[in-house]
């Protein structure tokens, strides 16, 4: 079987499993169990603190013990079985637990999931900026696929969408246990402490550029999951105002253009990186956050639909640019022995500290703008559009770098 179909199926069943709940999970928090902004704001929270701490941990065993891919199917095996558990819990204490748990062994897969992308790439000789976008894409493929079914399902207020995700994560499991080996590079060099716990993919803080960098990527990350989080939330509270609207009645389908303007713009940034670099790659990817939020406050699912809609299509620049781009710049940067630990420590960057303090302040930000049970949506989404518009004006002011279109050639050995 070709080898970037299998890759591309890999992709496919690696982000089902996170499509499944992710969108729809805080409008069933929110609507049938009846849980506070700061409650969503922290079970989602989960994800950021897991990915403080389990991305770079997985990823040092991938870089010094275990395959990539069997470290990819055990992650996925067990947070199956915590997806079905979750499925059954309504109380805020034991849900946040079980996802906590989910997310220690979901998070780090993402990574897992470029590794073993980027090793067998490289192996079959392949360019991996050119060639790993189109196989990417079929990711965000899968993640709206499973938005649709849940949605189409009438699962988006129900824990069967947990069932789903869980079904899609023992198949994934299988599929990642068939995978092309990726083991660890072997050396002949004498490891350190630093090395032995998998810290020297720190070492990339030594350079100024790339100690800005995750600086920026950190502040970033704290918007990448507001929208997914509150999406459906927001759209739902439109049922007063626009009950008979199609973004009220399936917002998992309006939400989902945003996936599949994803799917687009993942097949763009050969084009970009080469074209513009990082720099005015990342800085397209921040002023796309101020419009997404921007054009939340402004828009509503009745006669402002439009303002929706542009926003679903910005938000494939807004993620793309920051999330896929950022990971290949890393890649490129990064010494090959610590190709794992490097993907593990960008993510604990962007999806960890910053996906973390975004989702605690987030959740605290709505109950600010809550009165007597009131969302003021106008003052949450342009408070987020303020504060992704400062990072535009700080981040050119701070990251200098001198773009070669040379360097985002990435192809090791």
């Amino acid at each position: 079987m070709n080898i970037k179909f299998r890759l591309s199926l890999m992709n496919f069943l690696e982000f089902f499993v996170w499509g499944s709940w992710l969108i729809s999970f805080g409008g069933y928090m929110f609507n049938v169990l009846h849980f506070q902004g700061w409650q969503v704001g922290s079970i989602y929270g989960t994800m950021g603190l897991a990915a403080i701490i389990t991305p770079a941990l997985f990823g040092i065993v991938a870089d010094r013990w275990i395959n990539a891919e069997r470290v990819l199917g055990i992650c996925h095996l067990i947070g199956a079985g915590l997806l079905i558990w979750a499925s059954t819990v309504t109380d805020y204490s034991g849900l946040y637990y079980i996802m906590l748990f989910n997310a220690f062994v979901f998070m780090p897969t993402i990574g897992l999931n470029s590794t073993v992308s980027y090793t067998i790439l490289e192996k079959k000789g392949f360019n991996i900026v050119k060639d790993f976008p189109p196989i990417r894409v079929w990711g965000t493929i899968g993640f709206i696929f499973a938005m649709w079914m849940v949605d189409m399902c009438g699962w988006n207020k129900s824990p069967l969408q947990f069932y789903i995700s869980a079904s899609a994560g023992i198949l994934m499991a299988i599929y990642s246990f068939s995978m092309p080996a990726c083991p660890p590079v072997k050396t002949k060099e004498k490891r350190s402490l630093v090395s032995t716990l998998g810290l020297d993919a720190f070492v990339l803080f030594r350079r100024k550029k790339m100690l800005i960098f995750f600086t920026f990527a950190l502040l970033l990350g704290a918007a990448l999951q507001i929208t997914n989080t509150y999406g459906s939330a927001f759209l739902d509270d439109f049922k007063t105002t626009y009950p008979d609207a199609f973004g009220v009645k399936h917002s998992n389908v309006l939400i989902s253009i945003s996936q599949i303007s994803e799917t687009l713009f993942i097949l763009t940034i050969p084009f970009f990186l080469r074209k513009f670099g990082i720099k005015q790659v990342m800085l397209m990817s921040i002023f796309a956050w101020v419009f997404r939020f921007g054009l939340f406050g402004i828009g509503n699912p009745g006669d402002g639909l439009w303002l929706l809609l542009l926003s679903m299509v910005i938000y494939g620049m807004a993620f793309d640019f920051f999330n896929i781009s950022g990971s290949l710049f890393v890649e490129k940067e990064a010494d090959i022995k610590i190709r794992a630990s490097a993907q593990g420590l960008f993510m604990l960057m962007t999806n960890g500290i910053g996906a973390y303090l975004g989702n605690f302040i987030s959740g605290r930000v709505i109950d600010h703008f809550t009165v007597n049970g009131v969302k003021d949506w106008h003052s949450i989404w342009f408070s987020f559009a303020a504060y992704a518009l400062v990072l535009g004006i700080l981040f050119p002011i701070f990251f200098r770098y001198k773009h070669n279109p040379e360097d985002m050639v990435v192809v090791k050995h």
